[in-house]
């Protein structure tokens, strides 16, 4: 009980009821982060959390798990049916660990694995040189054509071709355009690779049909559960059946023990929701918001990279109004509206300074803001960046967000299951 742990840690407690007060008053806009909800949290934070249940349900090595099986199971059946998917694990920690669950079963050390480059809007994971994969593994790497700031698939398959690596990883964390999963399948299957899918980001929108489906092209399909997916933080695996074994046996007992089901139960109950119909409307909305935001944008001036998005997040390009990202980041945040910095195609900044920033709409959305609303919050961000440096402006810029924010909660009764 919250009462509990105000009298037993008071310090945590503040932490918590100030987090509590950030997230209700500012305007969250990463576009990797969502509200869950109140359904989820309760699972979440439930008893669950006591229950060691190495192994998997009907083979566990603690008895006891009886209940968290069928939790376990739900989810399975749940996450299958969303995705059309034959195989699913749900126990993996977080997207980088589902990730390395597959690159573990099928790769060896040394092997080349071809992914798109961190700095043209790739994850850490996809064989960034500072992460595990571009330690263990050669990385090649793909981005994106300097005019379109679209995937170069005549690049792509060049670099397929003349490396020959034995997997390629389609997905990204900072790309608005839609991914043409198909012609990465065509591409792995010339050249003898396994394809692996990160929809970590998309997933809800996949899920409701709105973006290309990964599931029949691909040999494996990782993801998140939060993000777009609006469940707890945690991972998943989707295969084809005949990789679901060897999967398995990498997940436990090859890098995990005991999986956390007090996440898994949660993981569940967001699944439910994905599965029902609103939830369709609520991806729709989700593109809507990016889109108009992004026009409201172009409207002012700034140039979007890429022209626009398909999905859920604009990066939008700061080099016209001599801002870095990290500055804009950071005046943003003193305005109430919360943004990271992002490298855009061919920066000529390092990472930690950019000359970009990435917006997203999935958490302005669950708390029912409209294509209305983005209106309002492209002209808050754009009054912050105008004036970065005037502290005074800034500060009442906060107390304007502050007063538009308290109109919305954070999950709208619409998107309620």
């Amino acid at each position: 009980m919250i009462d509990d742990l105000a009298h037993i840690d008071p310090e945590i407690y503040a932490v918590i009821e100030r987090e509590r007060q950030r997230q209700l008053q500012k305007l969250e806009m990463i576009a990797s982060e969502n509200f869950v909800s109140a359904a989820v949290m309760e699972a979440q934070g439930s008893i669950l959390t006591h229950k060691y249940a190495e192994g998997y349900p009907g083979r566990r090595y603690y008895g006891g798990c009886e209940f968290v099986d069928t939790a376990e199971n739900l989810a399975l059946s749940r996450v299958k049916e969303l995705f059309g998917a034959k195989y699913a694990n749900v126990q993996p920690h977080s997207g980088t660990q589902a990730n390395m669950a597959v690159y573990f079963t099928y790769l060896q050390v040394g092997d080349t694995i071809m992914g798109m480059d961190l700095a043209h809007g790739g994850h850490l994971s996809h064989g960034a040189a500072v992460n595990f994969s571009g330690r263990l593994f050669k990385p090649v790497t793909y981005g994106v054509d300097r005019q379109t700031e679209e995937v170069d698939f005549e690049t792509v398959a060049d670099l397929a071709r003349r490396h020959r690596p034995k997997m390629i990883i389609a997905g990204a964390s900072a790309y608005p355009r839609a991914l043409d999963f198909a012609r990465f399948g065509d591409i792995a299957r010339e050249v003898g690779a396994y394809l692996l899918v990160d929809m970590a980001h998309i997933a809800g929108l996949i899920a409701a049909n709105l973006h290309p489906d990964p599931v029949a092209v691909a040999d494996f399909v990782t993801s998140t559960t939060h993000k777009t997916l609006r469940g707890p933080r945690g991972g998943l695996i989707l295969a084809q059946e005949q990789y679901g074994k060897a999967l398995d046996s990498q997940i436990f007992p090859g890098m995990q023990g005991g999986p956390l089901m007090h996440i898994i139960a949660a993981k569940a109950v967001a699944f439910k929701e994905a599965l029902a119909p609103n939830f369709r409307s609520y991806q729709e909305q989700i593109i809507s918001n990016a889109r108009t935001l992004g026009q409201e944008f172009s409207k002012r001036g700034y140039r979007l990279v890429a022209g626009g998005t398909d999905t859920h997040l604009i990066l939008v390009d700061l080099t016209k109004t001599g801002l870095t990202g990290q500055e804009a980041e950071e005046a943003l945040d003193l305005a109430g509206i919360t943004v990271n910095k992002n490298a855009i195609p061919f920066d000529p900044r390092p990472p930690k300074v950019t000359s970009g920033i990435r917006v997203g709409t999935p958490a302005l959305t669950t708390r029912g803001m409209k294509e209305g609303e983005m209106a309002t919050v492209a002209d808050f961000m754009h009054q912050a960046l105008s004036n970065p440096k005037d502290s005074a402006s800034l500060s009442r810029l906060q107390g304007q967000v502050r007063d538009f924010c308290a109109q919305f909660p954070l999950f709208a009764e619409e998107w309620q299951v």
